[in-house]
């Protein structure tokens, strides 16, 4: 018989990493540790059954993993019947079976769970002890310093500082390697032919992914998305052979053609390793590393570095604004969004091409690159004034990727501006005419990209031109707005009306305009 636990370790479906300061300071003799399966994971948003499949499989595999460690494993699986179905009950069962001494579990990534933390702490007998994540290349109170330092926190100033720090891309001098901090000038090409990019490793769903996937049917009949096509990396294996297969066979073009949309094709030269990372089954270093072991057999530098920053970047950056920002952050509203989302996010049913293959392609697979996110659903989003948080936990729940650090500050941030300037200095706002030049999506099309008003206007330049408009005096003092202000200045009155006309009309019938 197992003797008694001195220490209980909660391990969270995004914490999957083996070695885990938490892991590594326990011990399996004399520790268990406790995983659970709970209805709220999947329900507090409405979340694509992929995503759902994904942490769940994600979850059992690592389980088996530290059970052939010899650790003692207390999982709670959707049909055990004693499920409580929240994070706090199942916490709370399991210090009532087994009497730990102590709990332990790595800070949870997102703000609802820490809450949840707090309320199962009080609970229970014992010291609950908190540790640090490992899993980021910044801890939370460097990147707090930094930002005290700065009047707005820019994520560019960020990652000149990140590439100093940890000495990735710099020449003998401290300087950048190949004298420029960033290749985006040359990074943002569009395709002139149809594109032919390797396709990734699909990892078909083995026995326990085939349990998860039945179980994610039968208990969330109505959960959004298809399962048909899963093939996402459910193990650190899995997840390295992801990406060995992009350093080898994507990498060299992901720089020029970052930015680029096709049709039919949802991942072109992207990673796709964002779930693996996000699920701790990856490390960031050890991705970045083989980006740059890469550059030395001879990879272009404009496709290394555009990576590295995504990762040293981007990632970090985000988290830094989510944690400093603090729970009130998904409240903010800067811009006055009031305006519902879409019912074509959930169906992909709409005459926009650009939107139905972006919309579809999440449907199918949960998964959609950063341009399409961004300047596709995102810029959408943005121009016809729906509400942020509903966009924001539209990204959530419909990306297999989807964790609150990541999704809220990209989507409340940098898609909605809804912060009023934290992530981005400006809107990233663009016309039909942005997506014509970086994709085939335009083509076929029964709406006319360059025209504002009209019943073949498109939808997308028709909010562009009235979210302008709108926001004129808004803008009117950030020097990165005062071209796009001036088009505008030099827009009639009268064609301003009509614009604005044709808007309100547009959220009328797309039914987003706020009752």
């Amino acid at each position: 018989m197992p003797g008694p636990v001195e220490r209980l370790v909660v391990v969270l479906g995004d914490q999957l990493d083996a070695d885990a300061a938490v892991l590594r300071t326990a011990n399996p003799e004399r520790d268990a540790v406790l995983m659970a399966e709970v209805d709220d994971e999947a329900t507090h948003v409405p979340s694509h059954r992929q995503r759902t499949t994904l942490f769940l499989s994600a979850m059992r595999h690592f389980a088996d993993t530290l059970v052939r460690r010899k650790w003692r494993v207390r999982y709670v699986s959707l049909d055990d019947s004693d499920n409580s179905h929240t994070l706090v009950g199942e916490i709370q069962r399991a210090a009532q079976a087994l009497a730990p001494k102590a709990i332990a579990l790595t800070l949870p990534g997102e703000h609802r769970v820490q809450r949840a933390v707090a309320t199962w702490s009080r609970r229970v007998r014992g010291p609950v002890e908190l540790v640090p994540d490992g899993h980021f290349l910044t801890d939370l109170e460097a990147f707090a310093e930094w930002r005290r330092e700065r009047r707005r926190p820019v994520m560019e100033h960020f990652y000149r500082a990140q590439r100093k720090r940890l000495g990735i891309l710099l020449d003998h001098g401290g300087g950048p390697q190949g004298g420029s901090w960033n290749f985006d000038a040359s990074n943002r090409q569009a395709f002139a032919s149809p594109p032919r990019p390797p396709q990734p490793p699909h990892f078909a769903p083995d026995r326990v992914t085939r349990d998860v996937i039945e179980a994610v049917v039968r208990r969330f009949p109505d959960a959004p998305g298809r399962l048909d096509s899963f093939g996402w990396p459910v193990t650190r294996q899995a997840a390295l052979q992801a990406l060995s297969a992009f350093v080898d066979q994507r990498l060299a073009s992901f720089g020029p053609f970052q930015d680029a949309m096709w049709t039919g094709q949802r991942l072109l030269y992207h990673s796709a390793l964002s779930p693996a990372l996000n699920l701790k089954l990856l490390h960031p270093r050890e991705v970045v590393n083989a980006a740059l072991a890469a550059l030395d057999k001879g990879a272009p530098l404009p496709s290394v570095e555009g990576f590295v920053r995504q990762v040293i970047g981007w990632r970090e950056f985000i988290r830094g604004v989510y944690w400093t920002e603090g729970p009130e952050y998904g409240a903010r509203n800067a811009l006055e969004h009031e305006g519902r989302l879409p019912s074509f996010y959930w169906t992909g049913e709409t005459d926009m091409r650009c939107m139905a293959e972006s919309v579809r392609q999440v449907l199918d697979t949960g998964y959609g690159h950063h341009i399409q996110r961004l300047m596709v659903t995102g810029n959408f989003a943005l121009l016809a004034g729906v509400h942020p948080k509903t966009v924001a936990d539209w990204y959530l729940g419909m990306f297999v990727d989807g964790v609150d650090w990541v999704t809220l500050p990209n989507a409340l941030g940098m898609v909605m501006h809804a912060d009023g300037g934290v992530v981005g200095t400006k809107p990233y706002a663009a016309s039909g005419k942005y997506i014509d030049r970086m994709s085939n999506y335009c083509k076929g099309c029964r709406y006319d990209p360059a025209k504002r008003t009209g019943d073949d206007a498109c939808p997308f330049t028709t909010f562009y031109w009235d979210f302008l408009s709108r926001n004129q005096r808004r803008f009117a003092g950030n020097p990165r707005m005062s071209l796009m202000l001036r088009h505008v200045e030099r827009t009639s009155r009268g064609e301003r009306s009509a614009i604005a006309t044709h808007a309100r009309t547009l959220r009328r019938t797309l039914g987003i305009a706020a009752t």
